[in-house]
């Protein structure tokens, strides 16, 4: 599997509330991750996924673009907790090695009602 299928299969099955089997399949023992709001650690982040599933299980995850190079890759995506929310843009970066997932980054910016960009954000 390519670091950009096991990426986006990561983020697939963190959606879907699979996040125990997401981390044995692609995360890495000492994962580091750069999410502001949540402690440092793979056991603190796999908490907050959890927590989050549990508040807004019925998400809609739509991958708009993912680039792979080398031990990189990041992923554009559109994030709404319900189907009729505007929702938000997101970008997941991740660093592989030996094709497990080593340290990751996330930012969001919500998807505003009115925008002077008539090209929007996706």
């Amino acid at each position: 599997m390519s670091n950009k299928d096991a990426a986006l299969d990561f983020l697939q099955m963190v959606v879907a509330g699979d996040i125990d089997a997401a981390y044995e399949r692609h995360v890495a023992p000492d994962l580091v991750h750069h999410n502001a709001y949540v402690p440092a650690g793979a056991d603190a982040l796999r908490a907050a996924m959890k927590e989050a599933h549990a508040r807004q299980p019925g998400k809609v995850f739509e991958v708009r673009q993912a680039i792979a190079g080398d031990d990189r890759v990041a992923v554009h995506s559109h994030l709404r907790f319900k189907p009729e929310d505007r929702g938000y843009a997101v970008v997941h970066l991740f660093r592989f090695e030996a094709g497990r997932i080593a340290e990751m980054w996330d930012m969001a910016q919500e998807v505003p009602a009115d925008s002077p960009n008539a090209d929007g954000l996706f």
